[in-house]
């Protein structure tokens, strides 16, 4: 038996249960001591890591499996673009590198 556009079956041939596959991403998060998230939480760090790397929208829709452009450009809005990556950065190395100078740095 098939199921377009699903995973393999069970062993059985019946469809994979969302329960069970949670309940097997938690066991798995527990047993490797990483903090528990949702399975769509890492479906949408990998499109924002997709983003940050500069993927093209397709390829990271080809990745992420999306049916619509439309959806992968969702995640990819939310992620700041090189610009604003940048002043971050620069904004972080100040304060980091003038956080011992005191007041006096910053007039």
């Amino acid at each position: 038996m098939r199921f377009p556009g699903r995973s393999k079956p069970t062993r059985t041939g019946r469809p994979i249960e969302p329960r069970n596959i949670n309940r097997a991403f938690d066991v798995r998060c527990t047993r490797y001591g990483v903090r528990r998230i949702t399975l769509h939480d890492t479906r949408r760090t990998c499109g924002s890591l997709l983003a940050a790397l500069d993927v093209h929208p397709r390829i990271a829709m080809a990745i992420l499996r999306h049916s619509r452009i439309a959806l992968t450009m969702e995640i990819y809005t939310q992620v700041p673009d090189k610009v604003t990556r940048d002043a971050l950065r620069r904004l972080s190395d100040w304060l980091d590198h003038d956080g011992d100078q005191g007041d006096e740095a910053r007039r």
